[in-house]
């Protein structure tokens, strides 16, 4: 959160720059929703949000919470044959996620993972080499932005 809070971005107002990133990633990789989404303790608050009216969520039940401790990539080929998010509400409910890939974004100065960017989709999937070099491509993009404060 000290890094967070240090790049000015969870109170900054939504920032269009973000916005062209997630919906980027919703057209490059055919996929319904993308966010760019910051953690907090007990939430998950979308800095960036494509595809979903909700602005933040309950972390207990975030894939992004998982992703923002991986080093790498983390991936989802099918929610519902996963044990960890077989019974998520938003895995038997709306929005019915049903793969995930995200990355954590982290603080240049201090090493610290500050947010997630991601894509989710409604039907499982097998991401390709070509998927997965679009979306580093984009979460590299991200970072940058993230690092640039609000």
């Amino acid at each position: 959160m000290a890094a967070v809070n240090r790049l000015g971005l969870m109170d900054a107002k939504p920032n269009a720059r973000f916005d062209v990133l997630t919906k980027e990633a919703t057209e490059k990789l055919f996929a319904p929703i993308s966010t760019l989404t910051l953690l907090d303790p007990q939430k998950e608050h979308y800095k960036s949000c494509y595809g979903l009216n909700e602005k933040d969520g309950d972390r207990a039940i975030s894939f992004c919470g998982h992703a923002l401790l991986m080093k790498d990539l983390f991936v989802i080929p099918d929610t519902a044959k996963d044990p960890r998010f077989a019974n998520n509400p938003m895995v038997i409910g709306k929005p019915f996620i049903r793969s995930y890939m995200g990355m954590a974004l982290f603080d240049h100065q201090t090493g610290l993972p500050v947010a997630v960017f991601c894509i989710k989709d409604t039907k499982p999937r097998d991401f390709s080499l070509e998927e997965i070099d679009t979306f580093s491509s984009l979460v590299t993009r991200a970072e940058e932005e993230i690092n640039k404060g609000p």
